[in-house]
């Protein structure tokens, strides 16, 4: 069964979604067809983001950290499915409508965590400062899902959800 109707029948829609694979995956029909599944990359993740998923294949999820960019996943790839000649996602944040900043609730958390320093707080007069995102900067490392107390971050793929 094909990915698209396995989250179809789960009730998971892939529109804006992404397939959750680790950084330097390679196609998604490339890397299901090299990946033996044989967890070598979930046990040397360092940030613990990596986990077995449907199949047996990798996934991650940004629950608890985000991604370091160590390629130690890419390391220890023997199948080839992880490749540092490929980038490793084409992710961005996406700040929700249940971002507690954006309800008037003052919240920095995500801008805090973020190293690459893509999320900014502008002021506004007489309220709460409100998160920007700089897309320029945002890497895709998931450290502002984690920490969300809103749980108001994800991640996409689809720039017209980023844009949004």
């Amino acid at each position: 069964m094909n990915p698209s109707r396995r989250s179809f029948l789960r009730g998971r829609s892939e529109r804006g979604g992404m397939l959750a694979r680790p950084p330097w995956s390679l196609p998604e029909a490339l890397f299901t067809e090299l990946c033996t599944r044989c967890g070598d990359c979930i046990e040397h993740c360092d940030a613990k983001i990596l986990h077995k998923g449907d199949g047996g294949f990798p996934k991650i999820s940004f629950d608890s950290n985000g991604c370091s960019f160590c390629k130690k996943c890419v390391q220890v790839c023997k199948s080839g499915a992880l490749s540092s000649a490929v980038t490793p996602w084409q992710l961005k944040a996406v700040i929700g409508s249940a971002c507690l900043a954006r309800n008037k609730v003052i919240c920095r958390t995500c801008g805090e965590r973020c190293e690459a320093g893509a999320l900014s707080f502008r002021p506004t007069q007489g309220g709460v400062a409100t998160p920007q995102l700089d897309l320029n900067l945002c890497t895709g490392c998931g450290a502002c899902v984690a920490d969300c107390p809103g749980h108001a971050i994800s991640l996409s793929d689809n720039f017209e959800e980023v844009f949004a």
